[in-house]
């Protein structure tokens, strides 16, 4: 399974949007999952959304929800993360992972990857 985290990240103002994009080869979509997550230093790591293919079910941190959107193109082996309204506090590096599971337990979403992407760095400012 190999990752290829394309260009997406970068330092905006908030209220502003980004996208990331992701490609991963090696790895069949429709049996199993793929998400991203984001790390903050001194912080433990946080699901921040995440496609379940074999439920056709997505997945948003409470944080994120109704801000971002998770969507994936099968044929292309390519998941996106589209972040608007940014906010300070979305600040970290976002990685995608995959070969897996996740689902959310109330605001919090869980998951158990097996491989992931090298993180791209979001930096958002007031």
């Amino acid at each position: 399974l190999r990752f290829s985290c394309r260009r997406g990240g970068g330092s905006v103002q908030a209220g502003e949007s980004l996208r990331l994009s992701c490609a991963a080869s090696g790895f069949t979509f429709r049996d199993s999952a793929i998400g991203w997550f984001r790390q903050v230093p001194g912080k433990e790591r946080e699901g921040v959304s995440c496609i379940d293919f074999s439920s056709d079910t997505t997945y948003y941190a409470g944080s994120v929800k109704g801000r971002f959107t998770i969507s994936s193109d099968n044929a292309r082996k390519m998941v996106f993360l589209q972040m608007d309204n940014l906010k300070p506090e979305d600040t970290g590096v976002y990685s995608c992972a995959a070969d897996g599971w996740c689902t959310s337990i109330g605001p919090n979403l869980l998951f158990g990857f097996n491989s992931q992407g090298r993180g791209t760095l979001v930096t958002v400012s007031t």
